[in-house]
């Protein structure tokens, strides 16, 4: 990519851009974003020396690869005010939440661009970020290794049918959330038994981080890794049957679930 351009400057954009930057996939200055909030622009501008302005007309006319980087909510206001831009030669690449290919080639069809639609999430901040994405209409091999260079840069990506894009906005779209909610509780756990504020903390947070790393070096199941730490009459196993009795495993299954049935009414 000679340049690449975003119709919103939030933070998932912010990632995208870091990693960008990072990667080196694309110079600074042909790095464009339009961004309706001064404040915010100039602090993209000052941060990463990206061009920034105020209005989509000059992120189209510069740039055939665009990222619509807005809230679900808004797609359809700002897809109407990009197709007096929008061409056969662009490539535009979703990030909203729910948004299907089909509601994006309703607003956008008539002006011929191709369409990719991504689900990433918040922790490509720190490039580990993990992705979903699917072809749209018109889109090309070409597009989606393009697609998948983007967004490599800032974790992995992974190409699935649309689909199951929904599913991708429940699990990892929303899923830091559900590890948030459990760092904290882990943390209020060691408080509650005596522990330091920051003690809990640092304990709670190396705890998580090492045994996702765990998981990742020795490709085991969790299953496998939970006996490993789980002995007769011990400590965890005590713990462990607090939380089967209380549907610890079925209730991060009902969060995906709820997350995923509201993908879809968003798309709706």
């Amino acid at each position: 990519m000679d340049t690449i351009g975003f119709i919103g400057g939030g933070r998932m954009a912010e990632a995208l851009i870091n990693g960008i930057c990072s990667a080196g996939l694309v110079a600074r200055n042909n790095i464009y974003v339009s961004e309706p909030v001064a404040a915010r622009r100039l602090e993209l501008e000052k941060e990463y020396k990206v061009t920034v302005c105020d209005s989509a007309e000059p992120v189209l006319q510069a740039c055939r690869t665009v990222v619509l980087a807005v809230k679900p909510q808004v797609v359809a206001t700002v897809l109407r005010e990009l197709t007096a831009g929008l061409t056969k030669n662009h490539l535009l690449i979703s990030i909203a939440a729910g948004i299907s290919t089909d509601v994006l080639h309703r607003h956008t069809g008539s002006t011929g661009c191709r369409l990719i639609r991504v689900m990433p999430n918040t922790p490509a901040l720190v490039q580990e970020g993990a992705a979903g994405m699917c072809a749209g209409p018109g889109a090309l091999p070409e597009d989606m290794d393009k697609a998948l260079a983007l967004f490599q840069a800032v974790g992995t990506a992974v190409v699935l049918d649309e689909s199951l894009m929904d599913a991708v906005t429940g699990l990892s779209g929303s899923g830091p959330a559900y590890v948030f909610a459990f760092l904290e509780a882990m943390t209020m756990a060691g408080i509650n038994c005596g522990l330091s504020r920051d003690a809990a903390e640092q304990l709670a947070r190396s705890t998580i981080v090492g045994s996702i790393r765990l998981v990742e070096h020795t490709g085991k199941h969790p299953a496998e890794l939970t006996a490993m730490v789980t002995s007769p009459g011990g400590t965890t196993i005590a713990g462990l049957h607090v939380l089967e009795k209380g549907g610890f495993k079925g209730m991060i299954m009902d969060a995906v679930a709820a997350a995923t049935r509201r993908s879809r009414e968003l798309g709706q």
